[in-house]
């Protein structure tokens, strides 16, 4: 756990300081330098480390921005997932009778939609702006978060405590927010650690589509897309970021296994 949290710490630390680590502007174009190889390959050079792609803009340089842009990306649509889904599965779970009813019904039908398929829709209707791509993100990511959150408050709104306060006159919300959203908060911290890696993907999949992040913003998934008409002869140019949402995927499913396990045992003790 350690080792995959400094891991991602640093792959992160590197996202954010990227304007000012970078050797190259990332949107800077070389045509004299397009397709040069990464270091250890004949021809490749310290001054582009990663290489360069089709129009000579720096790998490295573009990879340390485009992971700042993807995790903004994929975070800012996590948070907005998960409030929403919270909110929801909370009303839900505390409102019972037909209050419960028609929100499930309408989590039921969103579960029931493609996300590609929605996700394209309102790309298609609204643009691709930043903000499109991390409110569509949030739309199709909230179901599982509000079914965890009503499982959770319809069990723990049973107990003594919760009832005593009620009791006591505290409002409903008063009793989501001071004893019902505390008890959730380590179960929703694992669950949000595990889908990360679900919502990077799906950012970096519409950049690949090229209806996510438009250039010449980096991002690391439209980095994939620009290269892969080079994959046989110049396959850094996709490899290389490929292996970055690779990495950051798997330190966090890493990370949230580990939450999971260590969850697991102190609810068994």
């Amino acid at each position: 756990l350690l080792t995959a949290t400094a891991g991602l710490g640093l792959i992160l630390a590197l996202g954010a300081a990227a304007p000012l680590i970078a050797p190259h502007d990332p949107e800077a174009v070389n045509l004299i330098a397009r397709l040069k190889p990464p270091v250890w390959q004949t021809g490749g050079t310290w001054h582009f480390a990663l290489g360069t792609d089709q129009i000579g803009r720096d790998i490295l340089s573009r990879c340390l921005h485009g992971i700042r842009t993807s995790f903004a990306i994929a975070s800012l649509g996590l948070i907005f997932s998960a409030c929403l889904g919270i909110g929801i599965g909370m009303v839900a779970g505390l409102g019972g009778g037909w209050v419960d009813r028609v929100l499930m019904t309408i989590v039921d039908v969103f579960i029931s939609l493609p996300n590609l398929l929605l996700m394209l829709c309102g790309i298609a209707v609204l643009g691709t702006q930043t903000w499109v791509l991390v409110v569509m993100i949030g739309l199709v990511k909230w179901e599982g978060y509000a079914r965890l959150v009503r499982g959770q408050v319809l069990s723990i709104r049973e107990q003594g405590y919760v009832e005593a306060a009620q009791a006591l006159g505290a409002g409903p919300g008063t009793v989501a927010l001071r004893h019902i959203l505390p008890n959730l908060a380590s179960p929703l911290i694992v669950i949000l650690t595990l889908a990360f890696p679900g919502v990077l993907l799906m950012e970096a999949g519409l950049s690949f589509l090229g209806v996510g992040v438009q250039p010449p913003v980096a991002s690391l998934g439209r980095m994939i897309g620009d290269g892969r008409d080079y994959l046989i002869n110049s396959w850094w140019v996709s490899v290389i970021p490929s292996v970055v949402i690779v990495t950051i995927t798997l330190l966090f499913q890493i990370i949230g296994d580990a939450l999971r396990d260590r969850l697991d045992a102190w609810r068994n003790d």
